[in-house]
């Protein structure tokens, strides 16, 4: 990464959010530090245009949060009856149509699930406060690099929701059930040395490096041939969905692929 994100033209910017492109690597940073990046639908929506934007010479997303803070979990305006301007409250949703609840909810969603596609490979920067649809957006992404600072939390349970934001799905896969249900049941703190432990943090960095150590990893991303990279990441997140058998078949078709690529023979 040639330049940081300050020094390029955003090609997004607004509803807190920022995106910004260097060659192959997107930048989405969460831009209202006074507010802890809390989120909204607003923000929601920009995230999902920011995937929507990438092109196609993007392989690495690095996704980070101004200030202290990598973000606080939902504004809490969200709670109150009148909600967000322009917006359904979440009272009125509840006492509105079951389909239109379930519609926007899966809007909503649409932030957090761009992130895995296969085509690039999403890196959480994340520092501070992971709270709630924090936790969960740093979720979304394939790798996470946490700050020494970092507190992850799933405070949905003590809300009396349920996390919705297609955390509990990776959740479950990093950590096992156990655990899973133990963070989210509880609502506790998860700290940098615990999360790197059972698998939340890739690696733990001062939060004086987070952004160098983010642009470390991108930079080795990027340097392996991009469609190897992608069938890899193919595999693997198929792998748990299949049996040992149906992964072997899978890895030959993947590694015949990749073969008749190189000898100048793919489609």
């Amino acid at each position: 990464m040639a330049s940081s994100d300050s020094e390029l033209a955003p090609v997004l910017d607004k509803d807190g959010v920022r995106l910004t492109i260097d060659e192959a690597v997107a930048t989405v940073t969460l831009t209202n530090p006074a507010k802890r990046n809390a989120q909204s639908p607003a923000l929601w929506r920009a995230l999902a245009e920011s995937g929507q934007l990438l092109p196609g010479s993007v392989r690495v997303v690095v996704l980070r949060g101004e200030g202290k803070s990598f973000s606080a979990g939902l504004d809490r305006q969200a709670f109150t009856p009148e909600g967000f301007d322009g917006e359904p409250s979440f009272i009125d949703l509840a006492r509105g149509d079951d389909g239109v609840l379930d519609a926007t909810i899966a809007e909503y969603q649409e932030a957090f699930t761009w992130w895995r596609r296969s085509d690039v490979v999403s890196i959480a920067a994340v520092q501070g406060h992971a709270i709630g649809a924090g936790f969960q957006l740093a979720l979304a992404c394939d790798l996470r690099i946490a700050a020494d600072d970092v507190q992850f939390a799933m405070r949905e349970t003590s809300l009396g929701l349920v996390p919705d934001l297609t955390g509990t799905h990776p959740l479950v896969g990093l950590v096992g059930y156990a655990r899973a249900l133990e963070i989210c049941a509880t609502g506790r703190f998860v700290h940098a040395d615990e999360a790197e432990r059972v698998g939340l943090a890739n690696l733990v960095v001062p939060v004086g490096q987070l952004d160098a150590a983010a642009q470390d990893l991108a930079a080795a991303l990027i340097s392996a041939p991009r469609d190897a990279v992608i069938e890899t990441k193919a595999l693997l997140q198929g792998a748990t969905g299949r049996s040992f058998e149906e992964q072997r078949v899978a890895e030959r078709a993947a590694q015949g692929r990749r073969l008749r690529d190189l000898a100048g023979l793919g489609d």
